[in-house]
C-alpha cells in the first residue's frame, strides 16, 4: 500500500492517496476520513453530500462508485456520473480507472443527452438529426432583421444569453413574459419585442433543420416524455446516478434527471450552496437545498474537513460567509441564504493572508509581480501561483507587469494547450512511439527520450519568449507522464497516449510552468499554492450591476470561491484609482471589512492627493476630455481612453474576432520571441475588433497602430480582419 500527503500535485484535496488492493472492496475505503467514508459506504437510496471547498468531494464520490462496483452493488456500465465540465468528467474517469472502475460513464449533462439523442432520433423522430448550431448570434441577427429591429454586436450577445437563460429555465416564447418581471431588458430590447425575436429565432432554426445546445436537452426531455419505450430503455440502461456540482443544476437539467430516474431514488448528489456562482446561466441551488424535502428518506453527509487550505485561509473564508447581512435598503428581497458549512482546516498553520491597497492599477500590478518574484525565489513554482480578478479586462496590467519582471504567465481561457503547435508535434511523435517495444525504464523515460529529440532539454532556457513557452509545454507533458506512472501500475505508452487523447478532447491540460491569470469564474474547480485576488474595490467586487440582494450575495460567494482556491499564500489587493496620479476615489470592497477585522487591520484612509512623485491630476485638464461611449463617464486612464470605455462598462467589440486576433498575436509573438503586448496591446486589439478597419488610413486612426507597426504588421493584420469579417457568436 502506498500513500501520499494531501499536498501532492494531482490530488491536493485528498488526505491520503491509496493504491487499492483489487481483491478487497473494503480497501477502497482506506485512507478516507470518517465523513468521506460514511458517504462512500452509503451505496443505496438517495444520498446528499454537502461538501465544502477542499473537503475531498471528488475523492469521496469516486471511492463510493469504486466501492460499489467492487462490492457487486453497481454494474459499472449501468451507472451514470454527471458533472458540469468536460474537464471534470475526464478527471473523474481517470480517477475511476485508477481505482479499478474503468467502465463507469462520467459525462456532462449535454454530452450524455446528445449521446442519447443521436441514438434514439431515428426511432423516435425519424430521418437525420439536425445539425447543431455552434453560435446563436448569426441566426439571432437574421431574426432581428426580419423584425426590423436595430441591434449591434454587443446587444446580440446579450440577446443570445437571454435566450439561453430562458431555455434552460424551461421558458418558451409564450411563457417568458409571465416570469420576465424584474429582469433587465436584454440588449436594450423590451420584453415583448424580445418574445417576438425569440420566436423568430426558433422559427428560423426549424426552417433550416438546426438545433442549439439547449435544444439537445429539450429534445431529449421531449423524447423521454413522449415515448415510453425510449424512456424504459434508458432507465434499463442506467440504474444509479451521481450528480456532482448539484448547486449548479438548471431547471431543465433537473427535469432531464427526473426523467432518467423515472421515479426511482438511486441518486447521489454532491454540492455546496456557498459555491453557486453561475446564476446568470440559469443555475440554481434550489434543487440542492430542497433535496431532503423531495426525498424525505435521504441521508445527508457533511464534508467540512478542508485538506486544501491552511487554517488562516479557511478562517477568512468562514468569516466572509458568516458576515453576510441584508445589504442596502434599496435592494429587493433576498434569495434564501442557507447556513454555510463552517470548514475546519486539516493542514498545518501557514502565513497570515495580506490585504493591501495601492495608489493605482499599475502600482497594484507591479507589487503583485514583485511578490510573485519573491515567492518564486523562495521555492514556489510559478505554476502554483494565480492572479484572479473579476473581469477579463483587468488582465492587461498584470500581463505587462509580469512581462516587465521577466515572469512567464498563461492566460486561462486564451490559447488552448492542446492547440499549440509544439504540443501537436509532440503528441504526433509520442503516438508513433506507441507502436514500438516498451522500454524497461518505463513511460517517463520514453517520453523524455522522444521529446529530447524534438528540442526538449533538462534545463529550462533563460529566455521568456517562444523558446521558453515551447520548453514549458513539453515539460508539462513530461510531468504528466511522471504523475500517471506514479498513480497507475504498469503504465504503458498506449495508456499514456489514450490519456492524452482523452485530455485533448476534454481540454484537460496538464500543468504548465507559468503564473495563471484568470477570472474568478474560470478559476472554479482549480487551486494553487499562492493566490492573488486583485481589484477588490467597489464597482468590481461587488460588480456595479449587482443591484439586488441575490446578486450581491452571489458576488460574496464568488469572492469566497476565490479565497478557497489558495492552499497556503493569500493576497487580497485593491487600488485607489485607475491611473497614476488619479484622485483615489475608489473604496475597497465592502467584503474586505470583516476580513480586516479578523486580521486586526485598520481600515485604509481615503487618499485624494496624488502619489508622491506622480504628476498632479490637474496637469491633464488642458487636454481634450475623453468620455466613455457607454455611460458618459470622463476617462483619464490611457488604456480606457484608447478603448473609449471605462473599465466597468461592457465591451462593444466582436469577442470572436478579438480572440482570433489574440491567437494571431500569440503565434507572431512566438515567432519573433517577444512578449505579445509588444506587438499590440489587448486594448488596441479591442478597438480593432470594434472598428474593423480595412485600409491603412483607417488602421492609423486606431490608438496603438503607428506607421512603424503598420509597416511591420499591417498586411497580416488586414488579412486577419478580413478573415473575421463574418464573425460573431
Amino acid at each position: 500500500m502506498t500513500s501520499h500527503t494531501a499536498g501532492r500535485r494531482g490530488d491536493p484535496e485528498a488526505p491520503l492517496e491509496f493504491r487499492p488492493d483489487p481483491s478487497s472492496p473494503e480497501a477502497v475505503l482506506a485512507g478516507l476520513d470518517a465523513e468521506q467514508r460514511e458517504a462512500a459506504s452509503t451505496l443505496q437510496g438517495p444520498l446528499c453530500i454537502l461538501a465544502g471547498a477542499g473537503t475531498g468531494k471528488t475523492r469521496a464520490i469516486t471511492h463510493r462508485i469504486a466501492y460499489g462496483v467492487r462490492a457487486g452493488i453497481y454494474d459499472p456500465h449501468r451507472l451514470l456520473a454527471v458533472t458540469f465540465t468536460a474537464r471534470a468528467a475526464a478527471e473523474m474517469r481517470s480517477r475511476l480507472s485508477t481505482l479499478g472502475a474503468p467502465g463507469v460513464q462520467a459525462r456532462t449533462f449535454h454530452a450524455a443527452a446528445l449521446r442519447q439523442l443521436q441514438y434514439f432520433w431515428p426511432v423516435a423522430v425519424g430521418g437525420t438529426i439536425p445539425e447543431i448550431l455552434d453560435h446563436k448570434v448569426r441566426i439571432i441577427a437574421e431574426a432581428a432583421r426580419r423584425l426590423r429591429m436595430t441591434t449591434d454586436r454587443a446587444a446580440l450577445r446579450d440577446l443570445a444569453s437571454e435566450i439561453e437563460w430562458a431555455k434552460v429555465s424551461t421558458l418558451t416564447p409564450e411563457s417568458y413574459l409571465e416570469t420576465s418581471e424584474g429582469r433587465a431588458e436584454p440588449g436594450g430590447v423590451d420584453h415583448r419585442s424580445f418574445v417576438k425575436l425569440y420566436q423568430a429565432y426558433e422559427d428560423l432554426k426549424l426552417d433550416r433543420h438546426l438545433i442549439d445546445f439547449e435544444d439537445v436537452l429539450l429534445l431529449t426531455v421531449g423524447i423521454l416524455e413522449d415515448d415510453e419505450r425510449v424512456a424504459a430503455q434508458v432507465r434499463q440502461q442506467y440504474r444509479h446516478f451521481v450528480v456532482d456540482e448539484y448547486q449548479d443544476v438548471s431547471p431543465l437539467q433537473q427535469r432531464l434527471l427526473d426523467l432518467w430516474l423515472g421515479g426511482r431514488d438511486e441518486l447521489c448528489v454532491v454540492g455546496d450552496a456557498a459555491q453557486t456562482i453561475y446564476s446568470f446561466t440559469g443555475a440554481t441551488p434550489d434543487h440542492l437545498l430542497s433535496f431532503t424535502r423531495r426525498h424525505p428518506q435521504a441521508k445527508v453527509v457533511r464534508l467540512i474537513r478542508d485538506y486544501r487550505s491552511t487554517p488562516q485561509v479557511v478562517q477568512l473564508a468562514n468569516v466572509l460567509l458568516a458576515d453576510r447581512t441584508r445589504e442596502q435598503p434599496r435592494l429587493r428581497e433576498p434569495a434564501p441564504w442557507p447556513d454555510p458549512l463552517r470548514l475546519v482546516s486539516q493542514r498545518e498553520h501557514g502565513p497570515t493572508p495580506s490585504i493591501t491597497q495601492h495608489d493605482d492599477d499599475e502600482a497594484e500590478a507591479a507589487w503583485v509581480a514583485e511578490q510573485i518574484g519573491a515567492l518564486h525565489e523562495s521555492g514556489t513554482p510559478l505554476s502554483e501561483v494565480a492572479v484572479l480578478y473579476r473581469t477579463n479586462g483587468q488582465s492587461q496590467a498584470f500581463e505587462q507587469a509580469l512581462s516587465s519582471a521577466g515572469i512567464s504567465y498563461q492566460l486561462r481561457g486564451s490559447e488552448r494547450f492542446f492547440a499549440r503547435a509544439e504540443v501537436r508535434e509532440a503528441m504526433a511523435a509520442l503516438r508513433t512511439s506507441s507502436l514500438v517495444a516498451e522500454s524497461e525504464d518505463g513511460v517517463p523515460k520514453i517520453v523524455r527520450d522522444i521529446l529530447s529529440s524534438h528540442g526538449w532539454q533538462k534545463e529550462a532556457p533563460q529566455s521568456t519568449g517562444a523558446v521558453r513557452e515551447r520548453w514549458e509545454s513539453m515539460s508539462a507533458l513530461i510531468g504528466l507522464a511522471d504523475d500517471l506512472d506514479q498513480d497507475r501500475d504498469a503504465l504503458t505508452m498506449r495508456d499514456f497516449i489514450a490519456e492524452l487523447d482523452e485530455r485533448s478532447a476534454a481540454q484537460h491540460a496538464p500543468t504548465v510552468e507559468g503564473v495563471t491569470l484568470a477570472s474568478l469564474h474560470s478559476a472554479k474547480g482549480l487551486e494553487w499554492d499562492a493566490v492573488f485576488l486583485a481589484g477588490l474595490h467597489e464597482g468590481l467586487m461587488p460588480i456595479t450591476f449587482a443591484s439586488t440582494q441575490a446578486e450581491v450575495d452571489e458576488e460574496r460567494r464568488l469572492l469566497y470561491v476565490g479565497i478557497t482556491r489558495a492552499r497556503r499564500h493569500l493576497y487580497l489587493t485593491s487600488a485607489r484609482s485607475r491611473h497614476a496620479g488619479g484622485r483615489g476615489r475608489r473604496t475597497p470592497s465592502r467584503f474586505l471589512k470583516p476580513l480586516r477585522r479578523e486580521l486586526g487591520l485598520e481600515e485604509p484612509t481615503r487618499k485624494i492627493a496624488p502619489s508622491k512623485g506622480r504628476p498632479s491630476p490637474n496637469a491633464r485638464s488642458a487636454k481634450r476630455t475623453a468620455t466613455c461611449g457607454t455611460c458618459g463617464t470622463v476617462l483619464t486612464d490611457g488604456t480606457e481612453v484608447k478603448r473609449r470605455r471605462c473599465a466597468d462598462c461592457p465591451p462593444r467589440y466582436d469577442e470572436e474576432l478579438f480572440e482570433q486576433l489574440r491567437g494571431w498575436r500569440a503565434d507572431l509573438a512566438r515567432q519573433l520571441e517577444v512578449p505579445a503586448f509588444v506587438i499590440f496591446t489587448d486594448a488596441t486589439l479591442e478597438v480593432l475588433a470594434e472598428r474593423r478597419p480595412t485600409t491603412d488610413e483607417e488602421l492609423l486612426k486606431v490608438p496603438g497602430v503607428g506607421p512603424r507597426k503598420l509597416e511591420k504588421h499591417g498586411e497580416d493584420l488586414k488579412e486577419q480582419l478580413a478573415a473575421g469579417a463574418g464573425g460573431g457568436r
